[in-house]
């Protein structure tokens, strides 16, 4: 009974072990097949060369071209203010009246001292003529000729002193009147009425021209010596005046000043404590943009279009190294390279070293994919359909 009772338990172990195994290759016959998982799409565009404008940007300080602090020439009481804080003023306009009638006075008594010393020269002149006579006839010894002649010419120096005297008391009485020297603005006026001012005296304003203006930056050796290599000389090796760069500002608020400048000085060395040369671009400054004193952002420019390679700043990435891009090689695999970048130029970067033109560069999908990988490459902006 056992015997039996073991050898049909052990029929139907056998029977469930080959029905399992029957099930379980129907099963694996039934799967989907696998099949190796689609190469991701990108967008690509290629590394071109294209012409552009070449710049280069400094900061630089505006210089107005004229500026002076009004000091008054002669001393005496303020009598009359005729401008206001910031008014402008045109050359020559009177700013100022200084009390003049201790002026008017002393070229009173010049004119008084003139017309004594012009007496006195007609009194030595007479009395000369009669001792001529008289020595002519013998009648006085030679000396007394030769003293009124030297009276004479001492009356003659008196004359010519005296009207110096007149000439230097005339100036002193416009010089109460206290010009603008040039056409500008001026500043907070630093005097009131009634105060004594004078030659040793503070300023009585201060007047600056604001057109033109003058933007000062400095350029470090190399950059100067890289400009001096592309400008177009004469026959004596002089640059030519179209050869140098052209020059522009950018204002504090990040606008681009739309007027032009140009180079107008270049010192003659270079400052051994900083390595750097002087330079001083001239602007019209028309609408008053540029500040005496401001710093503002100046750059110089090609004038003509220079061939370099450019891509989209959206293949840019970055890491510890720098900037590096990804490439999609002739197998489609991406291969990663580090970039030396230069000026943007819109929405595209100069690429300097790194690349060559036609290399093919991923600008969508970078985060789809890795270095070494195989990608399908699709041009930017052409649809899936296509």
């Amino acid at each position: 009974m056992n015997k039996k009772k073991r050898e049909f338990r052990s029929g139907i172990s056998t029977r469930t072990l080959i029905a399992a195994a029957g099930f379980a290759l129907a099963g694996l016959s039934a799967a989907p097949a696998v099949h190796a998982q689609d190469a991701p799409r990108v967008s690509v565009m290629e590394a071109s060369m294209q012409p552009v404008i070449l710049s280069e940007t400094f900061i630089g300080r505006g210089e107005a071209k004229d500026k002076v602090d009004v000091i008054a020439r002669v001393s005496g009481y303020l009598e009359e203010i005729l401008i206001d804080d910031g008014s402008e003023v045109k050359a020559g306009d009177v700013l100022f009246r200084i009390e003049d009638s201790s002026y008017e006075a002393t070229l009173e008594a010049r004119r008084a001292d003139l017309a004594k010393a012009e007496a006195n020269l007609e009194l030595a002149s007479l009395d000369l003529a009669r001792k001529q006579e008289l020595f002519e006839r013998g009648s006085v010894p030679e000396a007394d000729r030769d003293t009124s002649r030297a009276n004479e010419l001492v009356a003659e120096a008196q004359v010519r002193a005296a009207k110096a005297a007149i000439t230097q008391a005339e100036l002193d009485l416009s010089y109460t009147e206290v010009h603008a020297p040039f056409s500008g603005r001026v500043g907070k006026i630093q005097v009131s009425l009634g105060d004594v001012v004078g030659p040793n005296s503070k300023s009585l304003v201060n007047i600056i021209r604001e057109a033109p203006m003058n933007v000062t930056f400095a350029l470090n050796e190399k950059t100067f010596t890289e400009i001096l290599e592309q400008l177009e000389r004469d026959e004596l090796g002089r640059p030519r005046p179209g050869g140098i760069p052209g020059v522009f500002v950018i204002l504090p608020d990040g606008r681009r000043l739309e007027e032009p400048g140009r180079v107008a000085f270049v010192d003659n060395r270079v400052d051994p404590a900083t390595g750097s040369i002087i330079v001083r671009a001239e602007f019209e400054n028309k609408r008053r943009l540029i500040i005496d004193g401001s710093f503002v952002t100046v750059g110089l420019e090609s004038e003509e279009p220079a061939d370099r390679l450019v891509i989209s700043q959206a293949a840019i990435q970055r890491d510890q190294q720098g900037p590096f891009v990804l490439v999609v090689d002739d197998e489609n695999l991406v291969e990663q390279r580090y970039l030396v970048t230069g000026d943007t130029i819109g929405t595209g970067i100069i690429v300097q070293d790194g690349l060559a033109a036609g290399d093919t560069v991923i600008v969508e999908g970078l985060q789809r994919v890795r270095p070494g990988v195989e990608v399908d490459p699709v041009l930017a902006g052409q649809s899936e359909e296509q």
